[in-house]
């Protein structure tokens, strides 16, 4: 499985919606919180991307001489229609400055120093160190999960249906659907009277697209037998 930095450095470096929260500015709307973008150096910090003239970039300047305590918060939704869909968060926590550069024009670009970090997603909750999170990799799928996952729910619910033949004694639900793909396989939430998760491993961990449709084949396969 994922390592709660992995998770940590995917959901930051993915396309979920995030906030960052500063002191004093709790009274902003929360789209004035949102970064317009956002990257991870190779330092490990979290680079952010704001209008120059936004409310966070002002405290940021304000605050050039002392450190600004800030925490990202980052919040994972399930691509497709599924009860419960909020599939997990993260808590990235350190200190906010401003970059003299490294923005396009009316943009600024802030970093957030790590100093901690936490992720309580379906996988679990658990803590990650800075240095844990500057050495972590971002899933090779993440950046193509959304639509990943799209296309097997509306182009492959039957095949995904099939795979409850492969849990055995705890097989039900009237419906499945993917809520997750990662390098390690497939999560499949089965609704109905009882709602649960199922996960359908890979036999070993995939790098790119080519390598999951394969992976996936071979998961319809067997579930077809």
């Amino acid at each position: 499985m994922p390592s709660a930095a992995e998770r940590t450095r995917t959901l930051v470096q993915s396309t979920c919606s995030a906030v960052l929260l500063v002191p004093g500015l709790d009274s902003l709307r929360p789209d004035q919180l949102m970064p317009d973008a956002r990257t991870v150096d190779t330092d490990g910090d979290v680079l952010l991307a704001f209008a120059a003239d936004s409310p966070v970039v002002r405290a940021a300047t304000h605050a050039q001489a002392d450190e600004l305590a800030a925490v990202l918060e980052v919040t994972d939704v399930a691509p497709v229609s599924v009860p419960h869909r909020i599939r997990g968060r993260a808590w990235v926590s350190g200190w906010l400055t401003r970059l003299p550069h490294g923005a396009e024009p009316g943009r600024t670009t802030l970093r957030l120093e790590v100093g901690e970090a936490f992720v309580d997603d379906l996988w679990g909750a658990g803590p990650v160190e800075p240095d844990e999170f500057a050495a972590a990799v971002p899933d090779p799928l993440s950046e193509h999960e959304a639509e990943l996952l799209q296309h097997l729910h509306s182009a492959h619910s039957a095949e995904v249906g099939m795979l409850r033949s492969l849990l055995g004694e705890r097989s039900g639900g009237t419906a499945a659907v993917p809520v997750g793909v990662d390098r390690f396989g497939l999560r499949v939430r089965f609704t109905g009277v009882n709602c649960f998760d199922a996960r359908f491993d890979f036999p070993q961990p995939v790098r790119d697209v080519g390598e999951l449709r394969r992976a996936m084949h071979a998961l319809f396969d067997a579930a077809s037998r």
